[in-house]
This record gives structure tokens, C-alpha cells and sequence, in this order.
């Protein structure tokens, strides 16, 4: 009898289970409708709009990754090197993706032309780990570094310390660019942070490793020297702190790059290094077995908690949604359809502070807390994005901007109103909170709105932009009617204007690395899912006290003072 009763107890139970979640199922996922018409002829014209920007970005991006162009290229081949990205293929598994970041750095910076910023760095994977890759193009400029090319350098380990990503590195450089040495050897997040942070990161167990295809010189030298394992290829990799030209100045003996630091001596003689290879590929096959063994220092990964599904909407859409003209409006719904798994996404204070979207969904199985702009942050939008923001970062959600903000509003009703406390309220949330932040500009990013949808200030863990995304300080149409009133002078009004509107754009923000890079709209969903998938790695917050997330003892810190 009390066997009966409890299986029919437990039953019952069972059932009311299975309700209860199929309620809260349909609660969550509420789907997205969708009222645009591709067939209309402002669709049709936004899309067109964004194709062409689209492929003039895609055609930059293919010139920067042919490096330095095909003399350099030959003179590599002839002396039986392999390319950089040949290098990079043979190293990552097969018919994997490569997430490649800051493919357009340094674009039109340099006069002489810097492809890349001479490096090539992104997140792939080797022997079924991920791991961030650092490879130097030697065909640009022998591989030296620039500015730029120390700071792409710096925000690749930025990413893999934030993320417990195992670190590798391909060599082949002359050090840094002598007529850029004050701006690139002495200060604090200068050439020598990248051996600063190689020690750090090693200290925290995540893996460093290095392989040597050609000349490590000088400070480049401590590449190999501070991995934790590395490789050199027989008779082509060098290891030395000076040159044969610099050592015998110095003392006075004149000796040979290969006596001085080639392969063959520093793995029998000096120890220098691990493992002697016989070419570039063989040297990448060691490498692989490296990381394929690696153990649990090498393995993070975390699954999805939800089974992935796709958008009900075509990516493609996008284009015709958004389009390239920053004074059309769209409904950042339609974006987020587009995205986020089945379509589905539970709003939060749908009726209140109605210029921002708030809201929970999944992107590649994962979770995610949404922050959308639908128009000009008043008062009760920046209130309403606080709360969820604090919200997300109780529940340990990791928060998704998708950024098309022209600022907060301005005026004497809105000052009256609180404009500037509430603004703080919700930038002060945004510093604070103590979870991933992952940015994505699809359209504009202005004034102090960029702060409030965690701009690159506000250490967003990846902070992408589409090709039509523009960053500046405030809109064209703001700023023309400025500029009229602090010139008289039409002539330098206007060219004042076109410098600024120049200095926006989604190439000159990615030029200087104040993004992780553009990417296509249609990839929107695929890259922040990686992103996701990244930020649930377990060890992943090993760096959180380098970025200000955490306290030192590893405490969150809570949100500070709000003023009320």
C-alpha cells in the first residue's frame, strides 16, 4: 500500500515537473516575430548598401593577409621556409575555424605600410584544445615590431590570460623597429609586457610554448626563453640577446649567426631550447604533440548547458535591416532574432524605458543577458538597463551590448530629470559588474553612450564591429551643428567635420585596435558564440584581478556608491 502510494505520489509529481517545465519553457521562449519585407525597396537598398561595404572590407582583409607582398614571399620560399599562414595552417587541426583577430591593424597608420601590424594572432584549435596563436610575419618588414604590433601583441594575451587559453608562439623577428623604439621599448605596456605577462600566465599554469622558425633577436629573444617548452628548426631558427654585427662591436669576436645561436647549439650546448627540428613542419608537429599534451592545464572547455538551435531568420537579412546610413532607424529586435537560438528571447521590462532592449536567451547553447539600444538612453532606460546589468551579474549571466547608441539625452527637461546620475548609475553598473562583458557596435557608438554599452574602456572580454559601425565622440548631425557654432570659418568647419567623420569609422577604429576586429554581420552569431564558449571555460577568470572585475583575494567587489 505505501509502495502504491508513493508511486502514484511520485508520478504526480513527475507530471507536475514536466508541466511546470514546459511552462517555463514558453515563458523563456517567447519567439521573436518578424515583420520586415526583403522585398521592400528600403530593404533592398540597405542591403545593397551593406553588401558593397561588406566586400570593400573582405577585399582589405585579403590584401593584409598576403603580408608583405610576393618578393617577400619568395624570398622566404627560396631559403625553404614556410609561410606565416602556412605555418598557422599546419599547426591548427584540419577544417577547423580560426577565430583572426584584428586582421586590419596598423591599416593606413604607417607610411610605409604595415600589413597586419606584422602579426598574425586569433584563437584556433590544436590537438582539440583552443589555444591563442601569435605567429610573426617576417615578410613584413622582417617581422619587427611597430606600435601597433606590440599592443596586438599585448591584447592577445589580454584574451588567452582572461580565458585560460594556452599560448603559442611562432617566431620570426629582428625585435623591435629601431626608428619606433621610444614608443615601443620603455613604458609600461611597452615591448617588454609581453615577456611580463609570458611569465605571469605561466605562473597561473597556462601554458606557453613556442616554436623558432628564423631569427629571435634581442629582446624577441626572451620569447623562446621564458616558454615553458619550446622548438627551433635546425639551421634556420636563431636565439641571440645581439647579432654577429653588435657582438663584435661590443668585444671584438667576429662569429657566425649559426655558432652564435642556431639551433644545433642551443639544444646540445646552451639548453636554450627543447626540441631540435628538422624544417618548419616538423618543428609544428612537435608543437602539436606539446599541446596535445598538456593534460588538464590544457583542457577548460565547457559544454553548452542547452542544446544549440538555429535562428528561425535568415543571417542574410541582416544586411537589409541595418544597412549603412546612420540616421535610418531599426529595431534591434530584428537583429536579435537573427541571433540568438530559436529566435526566442524572454524581455525584461518590455513597457519601461522603452529606447533600450533588456533580455534573456542562448547563442550557441549558451546563456546570455542582452543589452540592446532601440534609440536615445533617457533616464528610465539607463534605470532599466542597471537593473538588469546587476541582475546578469547576480545570476553569473554573461552580458551581450549590441551597440547603435547616439548618446544619452541632453537638454534642461533631462538634466532636471537626472540625466547625469542615472547615466553614472548604469556606466557604474557596467564597470562593475562581475561577469564576461561581449560587445558587438552594429551601428553607432557615441559620446558617453559608448561607455554605458561597454565600450573598449569598459574591458569588454571581445568588443567586435560591423563594417558600418562608427565610434566618435558624438554623431555627424550633432556634430556639424558644433562645429557651425565654435567656426565661423566654413573652409575649416568643413574640413574639421570630414577629419572627424573620417577618424569614426569602423577602419580607422580596427586600424588602431580599439576592436578585436570587423566581422561580417552574418558571422554576428558564430563569433559570439565562440565568445561565450570561451568565457564558460573553466580557470577562465584567472586574469579577472588583471582587469579590475575582481578584488585581490579573489572577493567580488559589489557595485560601489550609487548616488541616489
Amino acid at each position: 500500500m505505501k509502495s502504491s502510494v508513493y508511486r502514484t505520489a511520485r508520478t504526480a509529481l513527475s507530471r507536475a515537473e514536466t508541466r511546470f517545465s514546459a511552462a517555463r519553457r514558453t515563458y523563456h521562449a517567447s519567439v521573436l516575430p518578424s515583420l520586415i519585407s526583403p522585398l521592400a525597396p528600403e530593404f533592398q537598398a540597405k542591403a545593397k548598401a551593406m553588401d558593397e561595404l561588406v566586400a570593400d572590407v573582405e577585399a582589405k582583409m585579403a590584401s593584409a593577409r598576403l603580408g608583405g607582398g610576393t618578393k617577400a614571399a619568395e624570398r622566404m620560399r627560396s631559403k625553404g621556409k614556410k609561410l606565416p599562414r602556412e605555418r598557422l595552417a599546419l599547426l591548427l587541426d584540419p577544417h577547423t575555424p580560426f577565430l583572426e583577430l584584428s586582421a586590419l591593424a596598423a591599416h593606413d597608420v604607417y607610411p610605409e605600410g604595415v600589413p597586419g601590424a606584422g602579426i598574425i594572432t586569433g584563437i584556433g584549435r590544436i590537438s582539440g584544445r583552443e589555444c591563442m596563436v601569435v605567429v610573426n610575419d617576417a615578410t613584413v618588414k622582417g617581422g619587427s615590431y611597430y606600435p601597433l604590433t606590440v599592443k596586438k601583441h599585448l591584447r592577445a594575451q589580454e584574451i588567452a590570460r582572461e580565458h585560460g587559453l594556452p599560448c603559442v608562439y611562432l617566431v620570426e623577428s629582428g625585435g623591435a623597429a629601431l626608428p619606433h623604439q621610444a614608443n615601443v621599448f620603455p613604458d609600461k605596456e611597452h615591448f617588454g609586457r609581453i615577456f611580463y605577462n609570458m611569465a605571469q600566465m605561466s605562473a597561473l599554469g597556462i601554458p606557453q610554448i613556442a616554436v623558432v622558425h628564423g631569427i629571435s633577436v634581442a629582446g624577441g629573444a626572451y620569447v623562446p626563453a621564458m616558454a615553458d617548452e619550446n622548438i627551433i628548426v635546425r639551421e634556420q631558427g636563431r636565439i641571440f640577446l645581439a647579432g654577429p654585427p653588435l657582438v663584435k662591436a661590443a668585444t671584438g669576436e667576429e662569429v657566425d649567426d649559426e655558432t652564435l645561436g642556431g639551433g644545433q647549439m642551443h639544444s646540445s650546448e646552451s639548453g636554450v631550447t627543447d626540441h631540435l627540428a628538422r624544417d618548419d613542419e616538423h618543428a609544428l608537429a612537435i608543437a602539436r604533440g606539446i599541446i596535445g599534451d598538456l593534460g588538464q592545464a590544457g583542457s577548460r572547455e565547457v559544454p553548452p548547458p542547452a542544446q544549440p538551435e538555429n535562428p528561425l531568420y535568415p543571417a542574410s537579412e541582416l544586411h537589409g535591416i541595418v544597412g549603412t546610413d546612420q540616421r535610418q532607424a531599426f529595431d534591434m529586435r530584428d537583429v536579435i532574432a537573427r541571433i540568438v537560438d530559436g529566435s526566442r528571447f524572454r524581455e525584461f521590462k518590455k513597457e519601461y524605458g522603452t529606447t533600450i532592449i533588456t533580455g534573456f536567451a542562448n547563442i550557441h547553447g549558451y546563456p546570455v543577458g542582452i543589452v540592446a539600444n532601440n534609440g536615445i538612453l533617457f533616464s528610465p532606460s539607463a534605470l532599466k538597463a542597471t537593473h538588469f546589468i546587476q541582475l546578469c551579474s547576480q545570476r553569473q549571466i554573461p552580458l551581450l551590448f549590441l551597440v547603435n547608441v547616439t548618446g544619452y539625452m541632453v537638454g534642461s527637461k533631462a538634466e532636471k530629470g537626472g540625466i547625469a546620475k542615472d547615466g553614472a548609475k548604469m556606466v557604474r553598473a557596467v564597470a562593475c559588474a562581475d561577469v564576461p562583458k561581449l560587445t558587438v557596435i552594429v551601428g553607432g557608438s557615441f559620446g558617453a553612450g559608448n561607455y554605458g554599452m561597454a565600450g573598449r574602456a569598459y574591458s569588454p572580454r571581445f568588443l567586435w564591429m560591423w563594417p558600418n559601425a562608427k565610434v566618435s565622440v558624438m554623431g555627424s548631425g550633432q556634430l556639424s551643428q558644433v562645429m557651425q557654432t565654435v567656426s565661423r570659418d566654413p573652409s575649416q568647419h568643413n574640413s574639421l567635420k570630414a577629419e572627424i567623420e573620417a577618424q569614426s569609422t569602423s577602419l580607422y577604429a580596427t586600424a588602431r585596435l580599439w576592436d578585436d576586429g570587423i566581422i561580417r554581420p552574418t558571422d554576428t552569431r558564430d563569433v559570439v558564440g565562440l565568445g561565450l564558449a570561451l568565457a564558460a571555460r573553466q580557470g577562465g577568470s584567472a586574469g579577472r584581478a588583471a582587469v579590475g572585475t575582481t578584488t585581490w583575494d579573489g572577493d567580488a567587489k559589489g557595485f560601489g556608491v550609487y548616488r541616489m
